[in-house]
């Protein structure tokens, strides 16, 4: 088959690599329908995380699933199936709890943006829909993968219900479903913060009430204008930078919380977030326990995160697809196999 390599930073090539294999009676094999580039893939594209030998790359996939071990029960092979970027059990402690992201024995995918994909963990990973799936819901499932479960996972983490007000840090794929994520959960105010005018249209049709482009202090003044003078109840800080974390402590009143689920790089004063009693909680996206509510939706045509895709791409471009997140040519793109 042929999958992704990153070789370097700036180097991502199509090779060929070997089929993958069932290892562990738990594990499928997923012949890849869609898969797609990451932010947090950009990390090393950027040379900010360390490549030190050519690696697979790629964590998000949805396909049809074409073997599975003695132990499998939930999926099937023929199965058209969607996997969260962070493989678990489903039956340790943690699973249990609806932590599925702190899996006691999660794993991780040997590359996504890959012809096939060996998962492990199967039946605390995969889920599938009830019918081979339209075409046109292929990017909206694909985004279930990571992008919308991690904006989800954001407004979850941050406390967002019904009449809160939201400022969402962050305007590529993960801050815009972060959007969708908050008008889901019934936020009454929405402040997308972005200066871009293609992904502050996406925004909008997520649900967006506000879009504010300035930036620090000038940005923290228009977002505090929106909520009553005090800043917002929930803040959804989807970047990971120093920048982005202190620009969300701006942006959150006294007493409110900010979700973080942009991967760190940098820090927060503990001083403030103490003093001005900022709730902090965030991290790797709980994918397993969201997916099933989250399909729901999506098959019923209730939301459509899968217009984050802007690009779309066959694989034998993925390097070009990582050139165009890069410069911010697109905000995600959808790779085909």
């Amino acid at each position: 088959m042929y999958g992704a390599i990153i070789h370097a930073p700036g180097d991502v090539r199509r090779e060929e690599r070997p089929d993958p294999t069932l290892l562990e009676p738990t594990d499928a094999i997923v012949r890849t329908v869609a898969a797609c580039v990451c932010g947090s893939d950009l990390w090393r594209y950027r040379g900010i995380a360390d490549v030190p030998e050519p690696t697979p790359i790629g964590h998000e996939i949805c396909g049809v699933v074409t073997a599975i071990g003695a132990d499998v029960r939930t999926v099937a092979v023929g199965d058209f199936v969607v996997g969260g970027f962070n493989p678990s059990d489903g039956t340790c402690a943690l699973c249990e709890k609806g932590a599925t992201a702190n899996c006691l024995h999660g794993a991780r995918y040997d590359g996504a943006q890959a012809e096939q994909v060996r998962i492990p963990h199967a039946d605390g990973t995969l889920v599938a829909t009830p019918s081979m799936p339209e075409g046109d819901l292929v990017p909206s499932l694909l985004a279930l993968s990571d992008v919308m479960c991690t904006g989800w996972h954001a407004a979850v983490s941050a406390g967002v219900t019904e009449g809160s007000s939201v400022a969402v840090v962050g305007d590529g794929a993960v801050g815009l479903c972060a959007v969708l994520a908050a008008v889901q959960l019934g936020a009454s105010t929405v402040i997308a913060m972005s200066r871009h005018a293609p992904r502050q249209e996406v925004a909008r049709r997520f649900g967006a009430t506000h879009v504010v482009a300035e930036r620090g202090e000038e940005g923290a003044a228009a977002v505090k204008e929106l909520t009553g003078g005090i800043g917002a109840d929930c803040v959804l800080e989807c970047v990971g930078t120093e920048d982005a974390r202190h620009q969300a402590l701006a942006v959150v009143r006294d007493g409110g919380a900010i979700g973080l689920v942009g991967v760190p790089h940098g820090d927060l004063p503990v001083n403030e977030l103490f003093w001005r009693n900022v709730g902090l909680r965030g991290g790797p996206a709980n994918c397993a326990a969201y997916l099933p509510e989250l399909l729901e939706k999506v098959l019923a045509r209730e939301i459509e995160p899968g217009l984050v895709f802007d690009l779309e791409l066959p694989l034998a471009e993925i390097g070009e697809a990582y050139a165009a997140m890069d410069e911010r040519r697109a905000i995600k793109v959808l790779v085909r196999p």
